[in-house]
């Protein structure tokens, strides 16, 4: 772990010939810095600390960078090519042995295996636990926005994809990574969280029925905004100039952080987000009016079909 051993980073960082680095934390690992800022001082770098939100890869601080020579950017792999950009990403372990739990669940000897970035070094282990109780993982390889095997995230459900298994497990916290690969697969998903030691079987259905009931409220909506992310790994302008083709009730919003607040005061009656995707799934509750997904959209203006509903993700 490198908050009890930095001469790894340290070494990189001499490599690049830093003088001044830049230190990015998502939310649950800011108070980690000082211990950190610490041990790089005592090896002579300046550093400074951005004290912004993340929320993932896509997130780099690349404002807080241009005041120095690299960004190190914790808790997270890389989504696109960053040379200034050091990744550390944070390993979590557990006691391989709470897969038990989820065994039940299995009805075939054949299952995909995907988790979270946090216990990815733990995949070997967990098929070759799996395969002792005569259960074949299928790991799929890495790709671009997920470089490890069997990684997804949020907003890429790839690798559960590519498996092409009839039924995955997802080890890791949360049941949003799980429904989102109930719907991005339509198969059965068994979700463990490894910490806890609970074992479920969950599907998208309550998510859809959520999901049709905002796109039912956006439906007579005379003024819909849609929203452009500024974060470096979140552009997508050409979605949502493709998105504003469709109506003539629409225009394009650039904005850096997505808030209640600035929604409000903005006024527009929907918004459409090709922002972070669980923007719409997971904050819908807290926005004062309907968020849609693009595919969502395109259901309301009539360039796709309820039947062709798909979760949004970034490719």
């Amino acid at each position: 772990m490198w908050l009890n051993d930095t001469s790894d980073l340290i070494e990189r960082l001499t490599k690049k010939e830093a003088k001044c680095v830049a230190l990015q934390f998502p939310e649950g690992l800011k108070r980690q810095s000082i211990p950190l800022v610490a041990a790089l001082k005592d090896a002579g770098f300046e550093v400074i600390v951005s004290g912004d939100p993340c929320y993932g890869a896509c997130d780099l601080a690349l404002e807080t960078l241009s005041f120095a020579d690299v960004l190190v950017h914790f808790g997270h792999t890389p989504v696109d090519d960053q040379p200034q950009v050091i990744f550390e990403p944070w390993q979590i372990g557990f006691d391989i042995t709470v897969l038990e739990n989820a065994l039940t669940y299995l009805k075939g000897n054949h299952v995909g295996l995907v988790t979270t970035v946090q216990h990815v070094h733990l995949i070997p282990e967990m098929e070759r636990f799996l395969l002792a109780k005569g259960i074949t993982a299928i790991v799929a390889e890495g790709s671009r926005r997920t470089p490890n095997r069997g990684q997804v995230l949020g907003c890429s459900f790839a690798a559960a994809k590519a498996t092409g298994a009839e039924e995955i497990l997802f080890v890791g916290t949360g049941l949003f990574h799980p429904i989102g690969i109930a719907l991005a697969t339509h198969t059965q998903v068994i979700a463990l969280d490894p910490l806890t030691g609970t074992a479920q079987e969950v599907n998208g259905d309550a998510l859809l029925r959520r999901r049709f009931a905002v796109m039912e409220k956006a439906r007579s909506a005379r003024s819909i905004g849609i929203i452009v992310s500024t974060k470096s790994g979140q552009q997508r302008m050409d979605l949502a100039k493709r998105l504003a083709s469709l109506s003539p009730t629409t225009v394009i919003i650039t904005m850096r952080e997505v808030t209640p607040h600035e929604l409000l005061n903005l006024g527009f009656a929907c918004y459409v987000n090709t922002a972070c995707p669980r923007l719409a799934y997971d904050d819908q509750v807290r926005f004062p009016v309907p968020v849609l997904s693009p595919q969502e959209f395109e259901i309301l203006c009539g360039v796709r079909t309820w039947d062709a509903y798909m979760i949004d993700e970034i490719e």
